[in-house]
C-alpha cells in the first residue's frame, strides 16, 4: 500500500522577488515526496499557480482587499480561506513571509508543525512551534539557499548546483502574443532586455548610465525595453525611441516568455531580474547599489550570471528605501561605473 504522502503548506505571500526565491524551496520539498500548498496574494499567483513544483495554489486577495478597505466582505473572505486551509489538515506549515500579514495564516492553518525563522518580524514569531536560525539577508550567502535552510531542517539536503527553478508553462495565446510584440526584430543580430526600473528609487541605476549603456549596444543587437506603464518616461529617456519598449505591454508570464528568447537581461535588483533568472535560459547582468548583491544576486555560474555594484561606499549595502545620507544622497545610484557593465556585456557576448 502506497504511504500517504505528508502535506506541507508554504507561505509566501509577496513579492514578486521574494516568491521566485522559495520555489527552488517548493520543488526540494515536491521532490522529497511532500504535497506542497502554496498560500500567496496577487503579487506572485502568476508564479505559483500551475508551476510544476506545486500541487495546490491558495490566493489571499490582498491587493483587493487593501482596495476594498475593512469590510464584513473581506472578513468572510479571510473565513472562507481559513477554513479552506483548515480542511487540508496539513501535518507541516512553513512560514517563509515572517510577517505580521502571514501570522494569522500560521497560527490558524490547523498544522500539527509551524516552522519559522528565528528572525520573523512583527509579531510573526508567535504563529510557529518550531523556529529555525535565522535564514535571509545573511552576508554572503545567497538568499534562495537560506530559504532551503527550511527543507534542510526538515532533513532534505539541496546543493547550490542541484537547485531546481520552475516556471508555469506559457500558454499557446501567451506565445503567439510574443511573436507578434517581437516580429520587428532582427534575427541575425542577438536580443538583448533592459528592465530599467524597480520599486525603490534608491535601487534604479543612474538614468544617463542607462543611456550609455543603450548607445554602446544600439549597433550590435536588438534591444527590447521592459517594465510596467509607469516607467515608459525613463525607458523613452534612455532608449531615445531606439529599441522596442514592450512597458505595460505583457503580464509577468509573457514577460518570462520575452526573457527566454533574449540572450542577455539587464537590470537593476528587481523582480525583473529575478524572473531572467527563473527563466534560465538568458544570461543576466544585474545591477545593485543599495542592496546586497551577494545575497540577492542570481544564483549559478559565473559564466551566465553576474551582480556588479554595492561595494563602493562604505555605507553599502545599506539595504534602506531612503538613503541615510545628508551628503551626496542617493551616490550608491551611480554605481556600479558604465564601463564596468559594459566589459561584463562583452564577456558575456562576445562583442
Amino acid at each position: 500500500m502506497e504511504e500517504k504522502k505528508k502535506k506541507v503548506l508554504l507561505i509566501k505571500l509577496s513579492s514578486l522577488g521574494d516568491v521566485i526565491f522559495n520555489v527552488p524551496l517548493a520543488n526540494a520539498l515536491k521532490d522529497a515526496g511532500y504535497e506542497v500548498t502554496w498560500l500567496v496574494s496577487e503579487k506572485g499567483i502568476q508564479i505559483v499557480e500551475n508551476n510544476p513544483c506545486v500541487d495546490k495554489t491558495i490566493l489571499v486577495p490582498m491587493r483587493e482587499w487593501k482596495k476594498r478597505g475593512p469590510s464584513l466582505k473581506s472578513f468572510k473572505e479571510y473565513l472562507a480561506i481559513l477554513k479552506q486551509l483548515r480542511a487540508e489538515k496539513f501535518d507541516i506549515a512553513i512560514d517563509s513571509q515572517m510577517m505580521l500579514k502571514s501570522l494569522y495564516w500560521m497560527l490558524f492553518c490547523g498544522a500539527k508543525r509551524r516552522i519559522i525563522s528565528k528572525e520573523g518580524r512583527e509579531l510573526s514569531l508567535l504563529g510557529g512551534n518550531e523556529w529555525i536560525d535565522n535564514i535571509s539577508y545573511q552576508p554572503d550567502s545567497p538568499i534562495v539557499m537560506n530559504y532551503l535552510r527550511y527543507a534542510n531542517h526538515l532533513g532534505i539536503d539541496v546543493k547550490p548546483e542541484d537547485i531546481k527553478v520552475t516556471l508555469p508553462p506559457r500558454t499557446q495565446e501567451q506565445i503567439i502574443k510574443i511573436d507578434e510584440l517581437l516580429s520587428s526584430i532582427d534575427k541575425t543580430k542577438p536580443t538583448v532586455a533592459i528592465a530599467p526600473a524597480t520599486t525603490w528609487g534608491n535601487k534604479h541605476w543612474n538614468k544617463d548610465n542607462w543611456r550609455e549603456v543603450v548607445n554602446y549596444l544600439i549597433p550590435k543587437c536588438n534591444i527590447v525595453f521592459t517594465g510596467g506603464p509607469a516607467d515608459n518616461e525613463l525607458i523613452e529617456y534612455i532608449s531615445e525611441g531606439n529599441g522596442i519598449n514592450l512597458a505595460g505591454k505583457t503580464d509577468i508570464l509573457e514577460l518570462a516568455e520575452v526573457f527566454s528568447r533574449c540572450s542577455l537581461v539587464l537590470a537593476p535588483d528587481s523582480g525583473s531580474a529575478h524572473l531572467a533568472w527563473a527563466s534560465r535560459n538568458p544570461k543576466v547582468i544585474a545591477i545593485f547599489t543599495c542592496t546586497p548583491k551577494d545575497v540577492l544576486g542570481p544564483l549559478g555560474s559565473k559564466d551566465k550570471y553576474a551582480s556588479l555594484g554595492s561595494c563602493y561606499l562604505k555605507c553599502q549595502p545599506c539595504f534602506k528605501r531612503k538613503c541615510p545620507l545628508k551628503m551626496n544622497k542617493d551616490a550608491c545610484t551611480f554605481t556600479p561605473r558604465v564601463h564596468e557593465v559594459i566589459e561584463k556585456i562583452d564577456e558575456f557576448m562576445g562583442f
